[in-house]
């Protein structure tokens, strides 16, 4: 039994790791401009769908998809800004039932474009079992993207803290009209994070395509995993999403090897909700905000 809880620990973080992956791009929008994308889970898994089709159709390996996919999802996240950009009133509100919207949009053109049949890579490298000392087991696709979700952790960390767009990003959310008198262009500044935010999730969508099936339902559960990681970690706080995420993980992998895998998604919503009451402010809360 030992063993086993011990290999359900470490299959957790590395799934935190992609986790992490997930919520990243979510985590930067929601923590500096106070905008919800509703339609982010839907971005990660056009991504997954673009790798899917550049495997399938052209013999690509998905990896070396990743250029296609970020550059169709930066497209659509920065199209995404220029509609929430439009909106003067309740901005949070209003962006929340905007890319709601969205999201059922590409959801729908997902189901027409690849219809609703599961999906997974038959590239066998992915799937090669990777042992460590004779006692962990996992893919090759879940250590890369694992030692994926950590570099790009840190990338973001250290963008938003010692480059000037991240700086005036921070400057942006903190107050807008400040920035603006010390010569920070807003729209510029915002733009730049959706197009992140879109990198990041065209990442994210081939890493998903190779760990894990894929289907046309799944980005909404991809949105809400990402909220709960966000929510986890506090708001705007870029190394709390890889820890949010490693316990979102480990949780969910106990949950299955101890309980059931029916209960896999509630563990997530529980410690959600466990947080909101204790730490309304997250595990990191105002002193761990980068963003």
């Amino acid at each position: 039994m030992s063993e086993l809880v011990l290999q359900s620990l470490y299959a957790g973080l590395l799934a935190g790791g992609y986790y992490a992956l997930i919520a990243l791009g979510l985590t930067l929008i929601f923590g500096t401009m106070k905008v919800i994308n509703l339609a982010h889970g839907e971005m990660v898994l056009l991504a997954a769908y673009i790798a899917y089709t550049a495997e399938s159709v052209y013999g690509i390996n998905p990896v070396l998809a990743i250029p296609l996919a970020v550059a169709a999802v930066v497209l659509t996240s920065v199209m995404v800004y220029g509609l929430v950009s439009r909106i003067r009133q309740d901005r949070e509100l209003n962006s929340l039932i905007l890319t709601f919207g969205i999201g059922i949009v590409l959801t729908n053109f997902v189901l027409m474009v690849w219809s609703a049949d599961i999906r997974s890579t038959n590239v066998p490298w992915f799937n090669e079992p990777v042992v460590i000392g004779e006692a962990f087991y996992s893919t090759s696709a879940q250590v890369l993207f694992f030692l994926a979700g950590l570099g790009l952790t840190a990338a973001l960390w250290w963008w938003l803290g010692r480059s000037w767009y991240g700086r005036a990003l921070r400057a942006v959310a903190s107050n807008r009209n400040a920035a603006m008198l010390m010569g920070v262009n807003p729209r510029t500044t915002e733009v730049i994070s959706f197009v992140i935010a879109g990198l990041l999730a065209g990442i994210a969508g081939v890493a998903l395509y190779t760990v894990a099936v894929i289907h046309p339902d799944l980005g909404h559960n991809l949105t809400i995993k990402a909220f709960v990681i966000t929510v986890l970690a506090g708001l705007g706080s870029i190394p709390g999403v890889l820890v949010g995420a490693m316990l979102i993980g480990v949780a969910e992998y106990m949950t299955i090897t101890l309980a059931s895998s029916a209960l896999q998604e509630l563990t997530g919503m529980v410690m959600f909700l466990l947080v909101l009451f204790i730490r309304p402010s997250g595990l990191f809360g105002s002193r761990g905000r980068v963003g």
